[in-house]
């Protein structure tokens, strides 16, 4: 038997005229709203994306290309092989793509010129709509040497060229957030303890502290404590400036793995977190803020809204309205029980 169909579900396979008549706009509308193009209302856009959900509209992908000579496939290269930054890019960018039946194709060049010049034009080769470039850090990297026309965003990886469209996270502003609410909760004590040196978040924290810490009159506790992004290196750090400075009431770290390694050597050394020190990390990876007791308190960079806006970017594009210069998506301070 049939299964039965759903309430207003039209009988045969769905096609995109009978989502325009439930939603009583034209064909045209519907196809730039499952499409992402920015010439649609937010409102109309999400009234065609429920109506089509709910009628289970596929569009037909092969008819598509033909008409629009689209291939209706972006490529996601990376250099973050773990994941932790390419997959919320990758998430964010699936959010804009929506409905529109964008497919992306995930990338891995693992740092090695040759494999993403391979891997560009492989993507290439399958005549992608667009690409998105990633990185698992914040640096400035060199621009895809060739695109042959194929628009291009770099996602929290910015392009070195400012003529390029990149999208990157605000990092002073998320350190800001971590050291204003050790201030408001009456800590003047501050440790600062992150990464190495070399790296561009490492020092971009550190000199983002130092400032705010100084605009309501106090030094970072100890100086800035470079390392690396362990929690070996939160652990060792923190015995050290507690022999230093045993009167520490907060610790601003540059990641939540030094964050976790700082909450055990707090622990260790008998001092409680957050009455005796407070603790705030630095990323929000979920996964490991959580399983810290207590939880963390940590800066989110929000990046899947990096991987959204560069999707949404990279749909205008390919649509010919290009966007040059760099975005920068504020911060977020995710409260826990930490700070």
């Amino acid at each position: 038997m049939p299964p039965e169909q759903p309430p207003g579900q039209p009988s045969g396979p769905v096609r995109i005229g009978d989502v325009a008549l439930a939603a009583g706009v034209s064909v045209a509308t519907v196809s730039k709203a499952l499409n992402g193009r920015a010439d649609v209302s937010a409102s109309t856009r999400a009234r065609v994306l429920e109506i089509a959900a709910r009628l289970q509209f596929r569009p037909n992908a092969f008819a598509g290309s033909l008409r629009t000579g689209r291939s209706f496939s972006v490529g996601l290269l990376t250099t973050d092989s773990f994941g932790r930054f390419s997959i919320p890019v990758m998430l964010g960018a699936e959010d804009a793509l929506g409905l529109g039946e964008v497919a992306i194709i995930f990338c891995d060049t693992r740092d090695d010129p040759q494999r993403e010049a391979r891997q560009v034009e492989a993507l290439l080769h399958r005549q992608v709509d667009g690409i998105i470039v990633n990185g698992r850090r914040a640096e400035a990297r060199l621009p895809l040497v060739d695109s042959r026309g194929v628009p291009v965003v770099y996602a929290f990886s910015p392009s070195l060229d400012p003529a390029d469209c990149s999208v990157i996270a605000d990092e002073p502003n998320g350190t800001a957030l971590a050291v204003g609410h050790l201030l408001a909760a009456d800590r003047t004590r501050i440790a600062h303890i992150t990464g190495p040196r070399r790296h561009r978040s490492a020092a971009v924290r550190a000199r983002a502290t130092t400032a705010n810490l100084r605009m309501a009159g106090l030094r970072v506790a100890g100086g800035a404590r470079f390392g690396t992004w362990t929690e070996e290196w939160g652990r060792r750090s923190i015995t050290d400036l507690l022999c230093e400075h045993q009167d520490l009431d907060g610790v601003f770290c540059g990641s939540d793995q030094i964050a976790r390694g700082v909450i055990d050597g707090l622990r260790e050394a008998g001092r409680s977190v957050p009455k005796d020190v407070a603790v705030v990390g630095f990323d929000n990876w979920e996964v490991m803020a959580t399983a810290t007791r207590p939880p963390l308190t940590t800066v989110d960079m929000n990046i899947n809204v990096i991987g959204r806006l560069a999707a949404q970017l990279l749909l205008g594009a390919i649509d010919r309205s290009p966007t040059s210069g760099t975005t920068v998506v504020p911060a977020r301070l995710v409260v826990r029980e930490s700070a």
